[in-house]
């Protein structure tokens, strides 16, 4: 039988990694793209880290080490997996018939999930570490991400988001300066064709993307499509998980929204959160019952002339994981 742990080395072990588990979180979550995988990822992490404790020479620092482990768990975790997406990530805009957009056969893709803010920043955060974190979560970025090769995309988490230098990172992922720089410069080369022009967003405190948002839940709960012309932009994107076909410009997602989504007044009920650094709703939807029942997630993307983007996660699982009831009673 294995000795018990001396309750000492517990107490070292919590107070010199504890205060690592947000931020390790967060990079897992950039390597693979899901709040709930980057949970358990970040739990194996720390598993392995206890397990090597009485080992660790501290020849790096705890941050350093603790950050080897979480990369190399995750791209142990990425290798027979398929990259997350989202639907812009499988085909152009639709510009077909009219006609219900058409979902996804379950599990023929590996989609994407939003990620709760509180889950990486807490309250009493600073508040410019506050917005380097959601700028470095933000869903196009992450998104992007997915489209690099593992270790490209560790190498430029470690380098360009985590600030590691060259010689650290090679030390992190078992390789080489040269090969870190190498792949750096081809991650970036990558990134800069899927994303040529990253958007200056709003940050979810600013006064317009809250405008923006109000706007938009109340389009939906009072079923006035006329309201999400003052929300959109002209130049809009509109995209639905599970759902194959999305949509580029605002007066083909308003059709598309006003046809097929808004219903009467009632149907949808909204409450305002934020995700990956974006203003974003918990959406409930009244059955035939008439019980508003969790639906899934919308997320935003604000810019001083109006939302650019909008992704919806039609997915029920995701409601509890903003710390919100599966029905709301009204």
């Amino acid at each position: 039988m294995r000795a018990p742990v001396p309750e000492a080395d517990q107490d070292r072990f919590g107070a010199e990694t504890e205060q690592f588990r947000r931020e390790l979180l967060a990079h897992c979550y950039r390597m693979v793209g899901s709040a709930h995988h980057a949970e358990d990822l970040v739990q194996e992490t720390y598993l392995r880290a206890w397990r090597s404790y009485a080992g660790f020479e501290r020849r790096a620092s705890v941050r350093s080490w603790l950050y080897t482990i979480a990369t190399n768990v995750c791209l142990t975790a990425l290798e027979p997996r398929r990259n997350r997406v989202l639907p812009a990530g499988l085909s152009a805009p639709y510009d077909g018939p009219d006609r219900p957009p058409s979902q996804v056969p379950p599990g023929e893709v590996a989609w994407l999930e939003p990620l709760p803010d509180n889950w990486i920043t807490p309250a009493a955060a600073d508040p410019a570490a506050t917005v380097v974190a959601r700028e470095s979560l933000r869903l196009a970025l992450i998104a992007s991400l997915q489209h690099l090769p593992a270790r490209q995309r560790a190498i430029l988490i470690l380098r360009e988001v985590l600030a590691f230098s060259a010689a650290e990172t090679a030390e992190i992922l078992g390789t080489t300066t040269a090969a870190v720089k190498s792949g750096l410069q081809r991650a970036r080369a990558r990134l800069e064709e899927l994303e040529p022009e990253p958007e200056d967003l709003l940050e979810p405190t600013d006064e317009r993307a809250r405008a923006l948002l109000d706007g938009y839940i109340a389009a939906f709960e009072r079923s006035d499509a006329r309201l999400l012309e003052r929300v959109l932009r002209a130049d809009a994107t509109l995209e639905a998980r599970p759902f194959r076909e999305w949509y580029a410009g605002r007066v083909r997602c308003i059709h598309m929204l006003a046809t097929y989504v808004l219903g009467a007044p009632g149907d949808w009920t909204m409450l305002a959160t934020t995700a990956n650094g974006q203003p974003a709703a918990v959406v409930y939807h009244r059955d035939a019952d008439g019980t508003l029942r969790s639906h899934g997630i919308v997320v935003l993307a604000p810019t001083a002339a109006g939302v650019s983007r909008v992704i919806e996660f039609h997915d029920p699982a995701l409601v509890p994981m903003f710390g919100f009831a599966e029905v709301l009673v009204d």
